[in-house]
């Protein structure tokens, strides 16, 4: 990219770090009251092409994180008016916060421990495998280990939302929004096409439902997915998939610190730009290990789970869509091919090492 073009880019997208930089380090000044009706427009248009993507995805089982990427980079050129960027902005932030913080309602720490030390092993391996295979391909292909680090951990845990947890930890400093834009998509695809083939390929094989059960949790990057995919082959292949897959999303927070302490030494940021770096733990993280806690010292309702579920997936539908409006196609399409590399690296890896682990421990 040329310095004309980032000085552009920096001045047209909207910066989803950035915000959370804000919110975290800015000093407290008295600022001028702003009318909320500001947030309108760019609420409105991400809100409608969310709900677009949810009837997309009913109606023709495409996948919802996968159909509001691609509606959102579609309409990115709303985003060319001033009046949409507080509520775009308002939409990627908060959204993006409190549906990491609602996941934390689907998982309980007795789910983790119930594992089993054998699987919890070979989930370590399979983590360890897909972050490995995304560093590597991101060397290979010349990019920085920031971008194996995005790839990896976001194929490592859960996809989407630990993309945008840990793209607040790496910032844009380090890895340009198209990048991170990018990577969303391909997660999604990859997501969407383990989904749909996964299922089979443990059949084939002849894997036992628990062996069956383990692979689509460990290795399929969406929640939904890997229960869903889980569930086509069996009930106890389901429930397989549910626990391991959960136990990945409770490891969201210790991966978010680690990645944060590993890239401040691996991908060190200039002098200039270190006063911007967000905590080591961000306070969504911290809410969403409390909401783990509380969830597993109190019994809550089934209703109260499935309502978290459902009202997680829509802020982080909102969040994924208007960091798609944000972000300009022509700098996606200059990214080439050697940006998909640490995603999919991660994503075989990950199939790989599953597999391996299903046929000789499980």
């Amino acid at each position: 990219m040329t310095g004309r073009q980032r000085a552009d880019f920096d001045a047209y997208a909207g910066d989803l770090f950035g915000e959370l930089v804000l919110a975290e380090t800015a000093p407290a000044t008295p600022l001028a009251r702003k009318p909320l009706t500001r947030f309108v427009p760019g609420f409105a248009i991400a809100a409608i092409a969310s709900a677009a993507a949810a009837w997309l995805s009913q109606n023709y089982g495409v996948p919802v994180i996968l159909a509001g990427l691609l509606l959102g980079l579609a309409l990115n050129f709303a985003a060319g008016d001033p009046r949409t960027h507080d509520g775009l902005d308002a939409v990627s932030r908060h959204g993006l916060r409190l549906g990491i913080v609602l996941l934390g309602l689907q998982v309980t720490l007795m789910q983790v421990g119930a594992m089993g030390v054998v699987p919890f092993a070979g989930l370590a391996l399979v983590m360890a495998a897909a972050v490995m295979a995304a560093q590597l391909a991101a060397r290979l292909t010349g990019q920085g280990p920031s971008v194996g680090l995005l790839a990896g951990g976001a194929t490592a845990i859960c996809g989407a939302s630990a993309a945008l947890a840990l793209y607040g930890v790496i910032g844009r400093e380090r890895i340009e929004q198209a990048q991170f834009t990018l990577t969303l998509v391909i997660l999604a695809a990859a997501s969407a096409i383990a989904l749909a083939t996964y299922p089979a390929l443990t059949t084939a094989l002849g894997f036992s439902e628990a062996q069956a059960g383990f692979l689509v949790g460990a290795s399929i990057h969406d929640v939904a997915q890997a229960i869903g995919a889980g569930f086509a082959i069996s009930d106890s292949a389901g429930a397989q998939a549910t626990v391991v897959k959960l136990t990945r999303v409770a490891l969201l927070a210790p991966l978010v610190t680690l990645a944060a302490l590993w890239i401040a030494r691996a991908h060190p940021l200039p002098a200039s730009a270190r006063a911007a770096r967000v905590p080591l733990m961000p306070s969504f993280i911290l809410a969403f290990l409390a909401l783990v806690v509380i969830n597993s010292l109190i019994s809550l309702p089934t209703a109260v789970a499935a309502s978290a579920l459902v009202a997680s997936k829509t802020m982080l539908l909102l969040a994924v869509t208007a960091t798609a409006m944000r972000t300009r196609t022509d700098l996606l399409l200059e990214l080439g091919w050697r940006s998909v590399m640490p995603v999919l690296a991660a994503t075989l890896a990950s199939l790989g090492a599953a597999l391996v682990f299903a046929q000789v421990a499980l």
